[in-house]
């Protein structure tokens, strides 16, 4: 699985929304941009396809910033993926050949994509926030 720059600033602009959720207060892009170093032109082009999904929400003005539309535990990482990537395609090799192999190779790919799907439906961004929290409170020696 190929994860872009576009996802992975997706999911992370989603997870720092996620933290700020039920606060009532918007999260700004210049505050998400500046932690994760992410260019703040292309989040705004991100949170514009999550809003466009109904995942986030925008408040305009001077304490504008984005929040979550649902509960972290109701957003997963396979929904904000979808939304940024597009669904699941088959790889062009396995698609356009007709012959026994590519039809065993279309199959077993599907079910690869099927799999990894499913996994990523199931992880929510509440279970992430957990998981962030419980690694800060971790200590090495």
């Amino acid at each position: 699985m190929k994860l872009s720059a576009k996802s992975e600033y997706a999911c992370v602009a989603t997870l720092e929304l996620a933290a700020a959720f039920g606060s009532n207060e918007p999260v700004r892009i210049r505050k998400i941009a500046e932690q994760h170093g992410i260019p703040a032109r292309f989040l705004v082009q991100i949170l514009l396809q999550l809003k466009g999904a109904g995942l986030v929400v925008s408040t305009r003005g001077a304490s504008g910033g984005y929040q979550l539309a649902r509960a972290p535990q109701d957003i997963s990482l396979g929904e904000v993926m979808s939304v940024i990537e597009g669904p699941d395609e088959l790889p062009p090799s396995c698609v356009s050949a007709d012959s026994r192999a590519a039809r065993v190779l279309r199959s077993a790919w599907s079910e690869v994509i099927q799999v990894q799907h499913e996994m990523l439906s199931n992880v929510t961004f509440g279970e992430l926030l957990d998981r962030a929290r419980d690694a800060e409170s971790m200590y090495y020696i």
